[in-house]
């Protein structure tokens, strides 16, 4: 039994949501929860939809620093990008419900779902630049979704926007008061529950074939330099650490 998420399935809709309350950090044990409901669903026929929401104030405040030390930063690379090449494999439309605050690895949750609505509350940003490592997901995504000069701005300065503006550059499809939040959701879900899910699967195919887009081998070669470089040097660790101990960074350029 899930101890981190609950899950849902029914009527062509798959509802995952994040129930690690107040934040929803996504620590390894999560993640791995939120895989195996992914792993589950290939074996459901008729699938046309996979929602995304979270309970609490917050959709998600990140994955858990803590975990992104040592020998464990591995492991919690390959669970967390595990996340999205399941979400790929998969093939079904993604929607992500943002009722708070999506920052770092909730971020990159909420915007790699292939739709979005957001309550005026919301907010997205990429912080991991401020605490010494960089956002992989990100850093393949933003640059297909909005401008390659905004997105590169707020990866590199870690600013977190507002949902309108997050609206205007692209990464989110609705933005509504939060009274409204889970009624526009539901409509949405309405328009494409009345569709034939293999129509849906084979346009969702020829969509992402119109971009001629390597997600798969752009992301591969980003945990080359991912692990491969950044996390071997001084600075990476020193951020993280800095981070947890509630002090600021003392950067050495190495």
């Amino acid at each position: 039994m899930p101890k981190h998420i609950k899950t849902a399935v029914g009527d062509g809709v798959a509802i995952l949501t994040l129930a690690r309350e107040p934040l929803n950090v996504l620590n390894i044990a999560m993640m791995k929860e939120i895989n195996g409901f992914l792993d589950s669903l290939k074996a459901e026929d008729g699938l046309k939809l996979l929602l995304i929401k979270a309970e609490g104030k917050a959709f998600s405040a990140g994955v858990d620093v803590a975990e992104h030390l040592g020998d464990q930063v591995e492991e919690m690379i390959e669970v967390f990008h595990g996340i999205f090449r399941r979400m790929d494999s998969l093939g079904v439309t993604s929607l992500a419900q943002v009722q708070g605050a999506a920052l770092g690895g909730g971020c990159e949750l909420a915007i790699y779902a292939d739709l979005v609505v957001a309550s005026e509350k919301a907010k997205f940003g990429q912080p991991e630049i401020l605490v010494g490592v960089l956002p992989p997901i990100a850093a393949l995504a933003m640059p297909r979704m909005m401008g390659r000069k905004r997105a590169l701005e707020l990866i590199l300065t870690g600013e977190t926007i507002g949902a309108l503006e997050a609206k205007e550059l692209g990464l989110v499809n609705h933005v509504v008061p939060p009274e409204e939040l889970e009624a526009k959701t539901n409509e949405l879900v309405g328009k494409i529950k009345g569709l034939s899910p293999i129509v849906l699967k084979y346009t969702r195919q020829a969509f992402l074939a119109g971009l001629m887009d390597d997600q798969a081998g752009g992301l591969d070669r980003i945990e080359e330099i991912y692990l491969g470089g950044l996390m071997k040097t001084h600075d990476a660790e020193e951020g993280l650490k800095a981070f947890l101990d509630k002090r600021r960074p003392e950067w050495k350029n190495k």
